[in-house]
């Protein structure tokens, strides 16, 4: 075999990660409310999961995200930014654990870093709640966007605490993971394709067809 095909082939080895490779860890997760959606991605950071069904008949989007708190009676945060890719500008849905016992979504609209309080969302949103199992939460909500939407700029995030007095959560670490953590969700996801809901160069995957296209035409061609 040609040494520059044993160089392709070793190269389209290395571009194949473990997450590729390896079945979606989403695809496996049940809810207890038998929620079921269309579409699920292992987000790329702070090992964070997103289950949605885009309606484009009455733009909305049903999600359920799945992610642990950064410790124990943390928060957990999914949020689509309008205007933005990062947190500022955010409409995030909050949810962690209350005193009782109960967990519970609020609604914060991140004007800027320096103000992060609850609020009404830019957007409407509805069927809003949460579950937790196990040390994860589990956000659950519709959300309103805008018509004939291809893609929603996603923002997500994990915490260590929450005022149960003011509802004003503790900062999130800022670790490279947690700076990384937003992508662009494709609306247009085709049922079941775990991953590929997120952009290439937004913490996306590679277009591995395209490559292997590119390796068996290296090879037709030596």
């Amino acid at each position: 075999m040609a040494p520059i095909v044993l160089i392709l082939i070793s190269l389209l080895a290395l571009l194949i990660s473990p997450s590729q490779a390896a079945t979606a860890t989403c695809t496996s997760q049940k809810f207890t409310n038998n929620k079921l959606y269309a579409n699920c991605t292992d987000l790329p950071h702070l090992s964070s999961y997103l289950h949605w069904t885009y309606d484009a008949s009455n733009s909305s989007l049903a999600v359920a995200f799945v992610a642990a708190p950064s410790k124990s009676g943390g928060w957990v945060a999914w949020a689509i930014n309008p205007t933005g890719t990062n947190m500022s500008g955010a409409q995030a849905l909050v949810a962690y654990v209350q005193d009782d016992g109960t967990p519970t979504v609020k609604t914060y609209n991140i004007t800027s870093y320096s103000s992060i309080v609850p609020g009404k969302l830019s957007f409407d949103v509805w069927d809003i709640s949460a579950e937790s199992s196990n040390g994860t939460l589990m956000i659950f909500a519709t959300v309103k966007v805008p018509e004939k939407a291809e893609t929603v700029n996603q923002v997500w995030q994990v915490g260590p605490g929450v005022n149960k007095t003011t509802h004003f959560i503790e900062k999130h670490d800022f670790a490279q993971a947690n700076l990384a953590a937003y992508g662009a969700l494709s609306l247009g996801t085709a049922s079941g394709n775990s991953g590929a809901g997120l952009r290439i160069g937004d913490g996306g995957h590679v277009g591995l067809f395209s490559i292997s296209l590119l390796v068996l035409g290296t090879l037709i061609v030596f």
